[in-house]
């Protein structure tokens, strides 16, 4: 099984995903993590040149959807697909569904554009279940406790065009895509998530 957790910065995907994998592994179950872009020396350097670079390296918007699914699609061979084949349970700190927001819905690439490139990079692999984690932009940037990266750094109202893309993309695939309420407590949002992987295990 493939899962993975997406939302705005600063829903509390990273929590969520610690006390999934806690009851996966508590249930049993072998559990690969990996976070997107990340997990591979390759997706480690391209995260950090994506979310770090400053001014002085700029990144157009299609060199950054690029980038993202480069790492993407290292992540795949090295770690997804093995996990998958192991017999393992992939938790992933967000997929695809990221950047069709981050690109398209908020960064104004054709929408049709990234989803072929991301079919490509994920080789048709996609996750069985998607939770998103929606929360207020606002709420979320109070609750970030930490200095904007690049991406974070866009402004309000980029933010505000991430959430509603999010929440179109959850529309398109309901019987995917898992929508949480993030205002509620930890444990609340916690039990939504684990009920519904228990459904599908």
């Amino acid at each position: 099984m493939f899962l993975s957790l997406d939302g705005i910065d600063g829903v509390g995907k990273s929590t969520q995903m610690r006390l999934l994998v806690e009851w996966l592994e508590g249930e049993g179950h072998r559990v690969v993590t990996c976070r997107d872009p990340g997990s591979t020396p390759l997706g480690e350097t391209l995260r950090e040149l994506l979310l770090h670079s400053g001014e002085d390296r700029p990144i157009g918007p299609r060199a950054e959807m690029l980038m993202y699914m480069a790492a993407r699609a290292q992540l795949m061979e090295d770690v997804i697909r093995p996990a998958l084949a192991g017999g393992a349970v992939v938790v992933s700190d967000r997929f695809l569904m990221a950047n069709l927001v981050y690109q398209a819905h908020a960064g104004g690439l054709p929408r049709e554009a990234v989803a072929m490139v991301g079919a490509v990079a994920t080789d048709g692999v996609m996750p069985d279940r998607v939770f998103l984690l929606d929360l207020d932009p606002e709420a979320a940037d109070q609750r970030r406790g930490r200095e904007p990266d690049r991406m974070e750094s866009r402004g309000a109202e980029y933010r505000r065009r991430l959430r509603a893309g999010f929440l179109a993309e959850a529309e398109l695939d309901p019987q995917c895509v898992s929508v949480i309420d993030a205002t509620q407590s930890i444990e609340a949002i916690h039990e939504s998530i684990r009920s519904a992987v228990a459904l599908d295990l």
